[in-house]
């Protein structure tokens, strides 16, 4: 068994990896933090879906509290908190699982660019170790790994989508686009006002075109694939749905690539990744098909008039995209099954 602490436990991301350790055959759930103000709680007097699973009070975090509980330490925290904290826990010798923005970037300057200038160089020092959490690029290197810095949700989705295509070489890796459309989960459970009921019911609407913080972090690994520097527009809306993400990209194709060639290319890719699950026939990606799940859907299909390809991607933002992955970098670090804790779907 692990022993897992959550420091965040407060938020959507918190909640959903407490919901998938809880059931997990081997997490010991031993600590809870989140900001309270000097008084404890029980997580499930904050989130009464959880009575009856767990007895667990959330605590003001005390990073030797945290230490001391923990093996495993999963940062649901907000942007340019975090740093603050891993080097520390790193140094009392825990691993760190970071669900936010701060250890994505191979790069400070694209950090501060887009985050601000908030790293030490304690903490900036640890960006060459991070190793970027996506299962199904860096599998062999979240093994060994102290820290994994968990991919954002809108980027999980894109890339899974991109990867195969990018990699062979088969697109062109210029001009990129990418219309998602996620549900308001993806903004975080402190009330914004675009995220009031009023606005967002009944109402889709893009937002943060050119200035989205997710498209930097795309754009890093997708010129990983590619090789060389790719561009990418990036466009994400609100749509009035609680939680799931859909992905619709286009890329130029050379002459001659046909639907058949492209679809043997990603069931190739995918063929030993539990959690993409490559779409055949007239199926296409539903965010309704992997709500509540762990699972990223992917289709394609080529434009033969146009010399396009067009690829949809759908995943649950809180599970794929945040929580789930999570648990999953966690499994291949521990050297558990990668699906441990994971099998399971619906809301």
């Amino acid at each position: 068994m692990v022993k897992v602490a959550i420091v965040g436990a407060r938020g959507y991301t918190g909640k959903e990896l407490l919901k998938i350790l809880l059931a997990h055959p081997r997490a010991d759930v031993t600590c809870l933090t989140a900001r309270m103000e000097g008084s404890s709680k029980k997580i499930a007097e904050i989130f009464p879906s959880l009575l009856g699973q767990t007895d667990l009070e959330c605590r003001d975090f005390d990073v030797q509290e945290v230490a001391q509980k923990s093996d495993m330490v999963f940062l649901a925290l907000p942007h340019r908190t975090s740093l603050r904290f891993v080097p520390e826990l790193l140094e009392m010798g825990k691993r760190v699982i970071d669900l936010s923005a701060d250890f994505r970037f191979d790069n400070i300057d694209t950090y501060e660019r887009w985050y601000g200038p908030e790293h030490t160089p304690q903490s900036e020092s640890l960006l060459r170790e991070a190793v970027y959490g996506l299962p199904e690029l860096y599998k062999e290197r979240i093994k060994d790994a102290r820290l994994v810095a968990n991919p954002g949700c809108y980027p999980t989705g894109v890339i899974l989508g991109l990867a195969p295509i990018l990699e062979e070489g088969l697109a062109s890796d210029q001009n990129i686009i990418v219309d998602s459309k996620s549900g308001i989960s993806g903004a975080g459970r402190a009330p914004e006002p675009q995220t009031h009921y009023p606005e967002c019911n009944e109402n889709i609407k893009a937002y943060n075109i050119v200035s989205h913080r997710h498209m930097p972090e795309m754009a890093q690994e997708l010129a990983k694939l590619a090789q060389g520097p790719i561009k990418v527009s990036f466009v994400p809306h609100l749509v009035p749905m609680n939680r799931g993400i859909l992905n619709t990209m286009y890329l130029s194709l050379p002459k001659g690539v046909n639907q058949a060639e492209i679809l043997k290319l990603y069931r190739d890719f995918y063929r030993d990744e539990p959690f993409v699950r490559v779409l055949e026939g007239d199926l296409l990606p539903e965010t309704k098909n992997v709500a509540g799940s762990n699972y990223c859907d992917v289709a394609i299909r080529v434009d033969g008039e146009a010399g396009m390809a067009i690829v949809v991607s759908a995943l649950d933002n809180l599970v794929k995209g945040a929580s789930g992955q999570a648990v999953q970098n966690m499994n291949i670090m521990c050297g558990f099954d990668e699906t441990a804790g994971l099998n399971f779907f619906g809301i």
